[in-house]
């Protein structure tokens, strides 16, 4: 067993279980994360990338579990808030699901590299300090009070992800926000509305991409990945939503155009870290 490669992908997941709520972009620190500790092959490393992001859901799933069962039966009991939710989610999801089908594949092989995230990285939090500097009106408190109408404008929002450095919470957040909803109602729809964007895409590629896998050392990998961005998401998650009850995002949109300005330093000069 190669223990430094263990280390790497426990790195991995530390990195996933923080950047993938934040509005920073976690597939873009990834796939930083993965270069500069050259871990593992490129065609394993794109496909560990997409699969430990389902670690994080987990944590969501475990962390709101009790909201999220609220919403599936309140489709069949017909409770207006948790059907509202329930219906919301669905309908938000489809369509990053049917332009992800299609296009998914053309994006990663497009996209995936560093000029890419750190453009996308700029441009989020240049948005990001607009929409503080111009919130609008906020007239849906919690997530529950979000309407149809809502949740469709958030999952078209949400299709821009697929652009790696845009960040997909950091899209649903500011799109959502955009239209009205408080910052902790945005926040956590956005963790909500992950679980079938991620583990359907999570699902997707392992299955697509398993013949990549060779022999029980590739998958001890993937599950300390998964396991270590499963505890490290668990406590992001409770941190920020207790952070931005009371403060807004500007040092996210500091940090993305930091991170982004540094990137193309990097890229255009040839400079390396080590």
């Amino acid at each position: 067993m190669d223990l430094l490669l263990l280390l790497k992908a426990a790195i991995m997941g530390i990195v996933e279980g923080i950047t993938e709520f934040l509005p920073i972009s976690s597939t873009g620190h990834l796939i930083l994360a993965s270069e500069l500790m050259n871990f593992w092959t490129k065609e394993k490393s794109d496909v560990f990338v997409i699969a430990i992001q389902m670690g994080a859901i987990a944590a969501v799933i475990y962390e709101y579990w009790a909201r999220l069962w609220g919403a599936a039966t309140g489709m069949v009991t017909g409770e207006e808030k948790g059907r509202r939710l329930g219906f919301g989610l669905i309908l938000a999801s489809i369509p990053i699901v049917l332009i992800g089908l299609s296009f998914g594949q053309t994006v990663k092989a497009l996209l995936f590299n560093n000029i890419a995230i750190a453009i996308g990285l700029i441009i989020g939090g240049l948005i990001i300090i607009w929409i503080e500097k111009n919130p609008p009106q906020v007239r849906a408190k919690e997530v529950e009070d979000l309407t149809i109408k809502d949740a469709i404008w958030i999952g078209l929002i949400q299709v821009l992800s697929l652009i790696p450095g845009t960040s997909r919470s950091g899209a649903t957040i500011i799109g959502a926000m955009f239209l009205g909803v408080s910052r902790k109602a945005a926040t956590e729809f956005s963790f909500f509305l992950g679980i079938p964007v991620i583990v359907g895409a999570g699902l997707l590629d392992l299955y697509q991409s398993y013949d990549v896998f060779q022999g029980t050392q590739d998958w001890i990998v993937i599950a300390v990945g998964l396991i270590v961005s499963f505890v490290s998401a668990l406590l992001l998650i409770r941190a920020l939503v207790a952070y931005v009850a009371k403060r807004d995002f500007m040092i996210f949109a500091w940090y993305r155009i930091f991170s982004g300005l540094l990137i193309l330093l990097f890229a255009f000069t040839g400079w390396k870290l080590w």
